[in-house]
């Protein structure tokens, strides 16, 4: 399912001058849980009279009451659970900010938060053309957003990235190099055979461009589904590659193909699932981190010192 974005949607997900709101949901189905409301709190933050912060009101959240409809919609055709992309990403780099540690949305909310917290889309969304060398607008007239049915069964160790460069394979590469799989190991030279197989009869020839990369899964019974097409080199992630490495390939004689899995548990690599802001683990002096901690041991001195400590 494609639905194009409003422009006022893609500004919302490029603002980084204000707070990080959330939209507000016309049915109050939001991605994080809202702040329980406590009367007793709220003297907290009264502004006296005369204040400079009294003209300083919190701006309110935004709202796409449109767009959200016919992403609910969408949703609920595709059984429920779904898996968003833009153009040419998908938010892998948020996933440390979802409930559930992945992709997978069930609301409008929840597919607002991963794209907001994305600088993957924010590349496209911004400078997608900025490697191209006959680059004459800074990004295109329109965006679109794609979803997916949601499968929880899908073993993400069969899915790989294949490299074309001058209309030959030159590489493949597993996609999840966060884990070792040793049942994949042992089937490497099948997997060989069925990933040359697929390229020659269904995307050699087929397909505009000389060199790209495409996206692929191989199901339990061996068909091969195509997943996405991406751009040679630029922000196209090599994964077990180096795309210097991949330059050579493409220029030596007859068709070399290489074929890179982890092999072992010293080949796992760290990846974007696992990524989180740099401020979550920043300790440096003057961070939040160093900050937050500092307080934290004047309020255990406090407490050490207190009278009633040792009551």
């Amino acid at each position: 399912m494609i639905h194009e974005l409003p422009e006022s949607f893609i500004e919302y997900l490029i603002d980084d001058h204000g707070p990080f709101l959330l939209p507000l949901s016309i049915d109050d189905n939001d991605a994080l849980p809202n702040r329980i409301h406590k009367p007793e709190e709220e003297e907290d933050f009264e502004v006296s009279e005369g204040s400079e912060d009294e003209s300083e009101q919190p701006s309110p959240p935004p709202s796409f009451p449109e767009l959200e409809m016919k992403i609910k919609e969408s949703i609920k055709s595709l059984g429920g659970s779904i898996f968003p992309k833009l153009n040419w990403s998908a938010p892998k780099d948020a996933a440390w900010i979802s409930s559930t540690g992945n992709l997978c949305c069930n609301s409008f909310s929840e597919v607002a938060i991963l794209l907001r917290a994305s600088d993957s889309l924010v590349h496209d969304l911004c400078h997608v053309y900025d490697s191209c060398s006959d680059k004459t607008v800074s990004r295109p007239p329109k965006f679109f957003l794609a979803l997916r049915k949601w499968y929880s069964s899908l073993r993400p160790e069969m899915e790989f990235r294949c490299f074309v460069r001058n209309g030959i394979l030159v590489g493949v590469s597993q996609r999840e190099v966060t884990g070792f799989y040793p049942a994949l190991v042992e089937k490497k030279d099948e997997l060989i055979t069925i990933i040359q197989r697929f390229f020659i009869y269904k995307v050699k020839g087929n397909f505009e461009s000389e060199s790209y990369t495409f996206d692929i899964y191989v199901t339990n019974d061996d068909r091969v589904k195509l997943l996405d097409f991406n751009p040679w080199g630029a922000f196209t992630l090599p994964l077990l590659f180096a795309w210097e490495e991949l330059e050579v390939n493409s220029n030596e004689e007859g068709d070399h193909l290489e074929f890179r899995l982890v092999e072992s548990q010293c080949g796992v690599r760290p990846g974007l699932k696992t990524a989180v802001p740099y401020d979550y683990l920043d300790t440096s002096p003057g961070s939040g981190w160093d900050e937050f901690l500092k307080k934290a041991d004047e309020e255990l001195g406090q407490q050490i010192r207190s009278p009633q400590a040792g009551a």
